[in-house]
């Protein structure tokens, strides 16, 4: 997600200039990242086999692997994965200019490729695949939105230097327009999964999946929330007293990456449980 949406933000809404030096201010820790993912993609493999076979006897059995990968919709997923992922990992090769596109392309692929498995797969036919499709809208969107924000954080910095000021104000201008999208494409996929998983609202707080699945929705709504108030409070205020409102705003969304962050802890779990 991080890779998705930071990378996504610098290639497309960013002035190219103002998109170098953002990206050159990450050092090593993009690389890193793809790093992680190419090796959990790896790890995860093995893992799925012990999971579906008879326990760890069977993590590295060829047989065992060859039967996951090859006759499960888990194989399936993780070879979709495992290309994204060495395309991720491959996009730090080429020349600069290249590895922002590259590093978007593998990131949303691989993000794409986690929604092959999950709750999807309850469902048959069509109902199925329009399910999985909804599933990659909310996970690109989100992902895209809680990313883009990492970059932002800088963005916003170097509104006060000179040289940079036309450039950032132009990317935060294009930010906030297209992050009205993706909040309400997380929001609309997000309550679109919800009925056809549940067919209702979380409110049986006696369910664990139901409880942690109403907590993601707080807290999502508290980054909406944010979101709005950046938006449309604290930018007004820059014309009054931009050091102040800048520093609430980059505040703001350091909390918003905080609340993004939990979300995904949560949906890390209860993705895991039995949805009823």
């Amino acid at each position: 997600m991080l890779l998705w949406g930071a990378s996504a933000f610098l290639c497309f809404l960013v002035p190219k200039v103002l998109a170098e030096k953002v990206w050159r201010m990450f050092g090593t820790a993009p690389f890193l990242a793809a790093l992680i993912a190419g090796l959990t993609t790896l790890a995860s493999l093995p893992l799925a086999s012990a999971i579906i076979g008879n326990g760890w006897s069977d993590a590295f059995n060829a047989g065992t692997i060859r039967d996951v990968l090859f006759e499960t919709t888990v194989g399936q997923a993780w070879l979709a994965q495992a290309a994204a992922a060495l395309i991720l990992v491959l996009a730090f090769l080429p020349p600069e200019r290249w590895r922002r596109p590259g590093v978007a392309l593998g990131s949303g692929l691989g993000l794409a490729a986690l929604m092959l498995t999950g709750h999807a797969s309850m469902h048959e036919g069509w109902l199925k695949l329009a399910h999985r499709a909804n599933d990659i809208l909310h996970v690109l969107a989100g992902g895209g939105w809680l990313g883009a924000l990492v970059p932002l954080v800088p963005i916003l910095r170097l509104l006060n230097a000179p040289e940079d000021r036309a450039e950032a104000l132009l990317a935060l201008r294009r930010f906030s327009t297209v992050g009205h999208g993706a909040v309400a494409l997380v929001i609309a996929s997000g309550l679109v999964n919800t009925m056809l998983v549940l067919q209702r609202l979380p409110t049986n707080w006696s369910s664990p999946y139901q409880a942690l699945l109403a907590i993601k929705i707080v807290l999502v709504a508290g980054m909406s929330l944010l979101a709005i108030v950046n938006r449309y409070i604290l930018v007004p205020r820059m014309q009054r007293d931009r050091a102040r409102a800048l520093s609430a705003i980059r505040r703001g969304s350091i909390a918003e990456i905080v609340l993004g962050i939990a979300v995904i802890a949560l949906v890390a779990v209860f993705g895991m449980l039995e949805p009823v």
